[in-house]
C-alpha cells in the first residue's frame, strides 16, 4: 500500500487526473476500476474520481509495488543545467510567476533535448525531491517565440495554472507589445483579417478574405516614437494583441506593409541586413511589455487592476537611443 498527500501545488485538481499523471502509463479504465473496488481511496473513503483534490488530503493505493511501478511514468527528477541563465523575475507569489523573457529561449520545449523556459521555471520553483515525487509540474500560460522577449505568467499551483490559462484562453486580461516597424504610422488603428498556418514551414500568412483553415484575427496599435535614421522613417508601435495566434504581429503588420525590425522570417531583407550591420541586432525587435488584468469572477481579487510590466531588452533600449527615439 502507497500513499500519497497532496501538497499546495498539486491541490485543485480532479483525482482521476492526479492519477493519469502519477501513474501515466495506466489505462484510464484501471483507476476507476481500482475506486469501485476501494483499491483507490479519497481520504479513506470511496471516490469516483471527479473530486477536487485540497492540500492535505490522503491517497490511498490499495496496490502491489510492481503494479505501481509498472504504470508509473518516471518523473523528470533530474535538475537542469541551469547554463548560468537567472530568471528575470518581474512578480511572484504562491500561484504565479511572471517572467521576463530573454532572446533566445523557448517558451516550451520543441524538441526532447531543448532546455526551455519551463525547464528554468520548474528548477526555479520545485527542489529536487518534489521534482522526484510530484506528478504537478508548473507551466506558462502564455507563449512567445523564441526571438520575442517579455512577460511570460507561469503557475506555480494547478490552481495558478488553471486560473490564467483561462485568462489567456478567454482573453479576459489586456496585452501590450512594443515593437519597432518599418515606415511612418501617425494614428491609431484597428486591423482585422484572417491568419493561415502552413505547419510544414512554420510560417503564417494574413489574408483580407476568410479562406479554409483560416482564423480571423485584429491587432490593434498606435505610435509612440518615430524617426528618420539613414533616410528611412521607422515607428515604434504599442501593439494590442487583441487574438493571439502565432506569429500574428509579425506578420500583421508585415501585411499592411509595417514590417518589424530585425524579423528574419517576416521583414524586409534589406532591413534585417541594416540592424544586424548597424547595431548588431539578430532577432526581432519586439517585446511583450505589458499585461494588465480586469475583474473576472474567477480571478482572485488580489489581482483586480493590477499591471505587469517588463523593460525592454538592453540592445532594444540601445537601438532607440541610438535613432533618437524617447523610451515609452
Amino acid at each position: 500500500m502507497q500513499m500519497l498527500v497532496i501538497s499546495a501545488q498539486e491541490a485543485g485538481q480532479r483525482l482521476d487526473r492526479f492519477l493519469e499523471r502519477y501513474m501515466a502509463c495506466a489505462p484510464k479504465s484501471f483507476f476507476y476500476k481500482m475506486m469501485r473496488k476501494k483499491n483507490i481511496t479519497l481520504n479513506g473513503k470511496k471516490a469516483e474520481g471527479k473530486e477536487r483534490l485540497s492540500e492535505g488530503d490522503e491517497i490511498r493505493l490499495f496496490l502491489a509495488d510492481e503494479t505501481i511501478d509498472k504504470f508509473r511514468k518516471a518523473m523528470e527528477g533530474q535538475p537542469v543545467a541551469a547554463r548560468g541563465q537567472t530568471l528575470d523575475i518581474v512578480y511572484e507569489d504562491s500561484d504565479v510567476l511572471v517572467v521576463n523573457k530573454p532572446q533566445g529561449m523557448l517558451s516550451q520545449k520543441a524538441q526532447k533535448s531543448d532546455v526551455s523556459l519551463t525547464e528554468y521555471i520548474t528548477e526555479y520553483v520545485m527542489t529536487p525531491q518534489e521534482r522526484m515525487h510530484s506528478v504537478f509540474r508548473p507551466g506558462v500560460c502564455n507563449r512567445l517565440d523564441r526571438n520575442t522577449t517579455g512577460l511570460v505568467v507561469a503557475g506555480k499551483t494547478v490552481t495558478g495554472l488553471q486560473c490564467f490559462n483561462r485568462l489567456f484562453r478567454e482573453r479576459k486580461l489586456q496585452k501590450y507589445y512594443l515593437c519597432l516597424v518599418k515606415g511612418k504610422i501617425t494614428g491609431k488603428a484597428e486591423v482585422h483579417g484572417y491568419l493561415i498556418k502552413d505547419e510544414g514551414h512554420n510560417t503564417v500568412k494574413v489574408c483580407e478574405s476568410e479562406k479554409e483553415g483560416s482564423l480571423p484575427i485584429a491587432t490593434a496599435y498606435e505610435p509612440v516614437g518615430h524617426t528618420v535614421w539613414k533616410r528611412q522613417e521607422y515607428t515604434l508601435l504599442k501593439v494590442h494583441l487583441i487574438t493571439g495566434k502565432s506569429h500574428q504581429i509579425r506578420a500583421h503588420l508585415q501585411s499592411i506593409g509595417h514590417p518589424v525590425a530585425g524579423d528574419a522570417k517576416y521583414g524586409d531583407k534589406n532591413m534585417y541586413r541594416f540592424f544586424k550591420e548597424e547595431f548588431g541586432v539578430k532577432y526581432q525587435l519586439l517585446h511583450a511589455w505589458k499585461l494588465c488584468m480586469q475583474e473576472v469572477s474567477y480571478l482572485p481579487e488580489k489581482y483586480y487592476g493590477v499591471t505587469w510590466t517588463a523593460p525592454l531588452p538592453k540592445q532594444f533600449q540601445q537601438v532607440l537611443m541610438a535613432m533618437g527615439i524617447e523610451l515609452p
